[in-house]
């Protein structure tokens, strides 16, 4: 048996707003959404994502995940420009002495994403 991948479930108080951040901001595609589960699926490459409304079976008090998401891009410069005046930065970009050039933001939601790129020594 083996793994093959991993989709995160973010339950956002509003999947349309969450669609037109991740959109507009990050450059992801809505792959499929449905009003009536208030659910969603996006998309950028080989990212994925499904956002949905929080499940009527647990108790919700806004989003409460505490780690973060670490995306990997193969031009984390070009990124970091491209996204540095349009939100809120949790850290700015940096080389970090594990080997990776990153930096971090909140979405709309607050949750953490986190965007790296290898360091290549030429």
């Amino acid at each position: 048996m083996q793994f093959k991948e991993l989709t995160p479930m973010l339950w956002v108080p509003d999947v349309k707003q969450t669609i037109l951040f991740y959109t507009k901001t990050l450059g992801f595609i809505c792959d499929n959404v449905s009003d009536e589960w208030q659910w969603a699926s996006i998309s950028r490459d080989t990212v994925a994502i499904m956002l949905a409304a929080p499940n009527i079976h647990m108790p919700y008090n806004g989003p409460t995940f505490t780690g973060s998401f670490y995306i990997r891009v193969d031009d984390v410069n070009t990124f970091w420009n491209e996204l540095k005046d349009k939100i809120e930065i949790v850290y700015p970009i940096d080389d970090f002495e594990y080997g990776m050039r990153e930096f971090a933001i909140r979405d709309n939601n607050g949750f953490i994403l986190q965007f790296g790129q290898e360091i290549t020594t030429s």
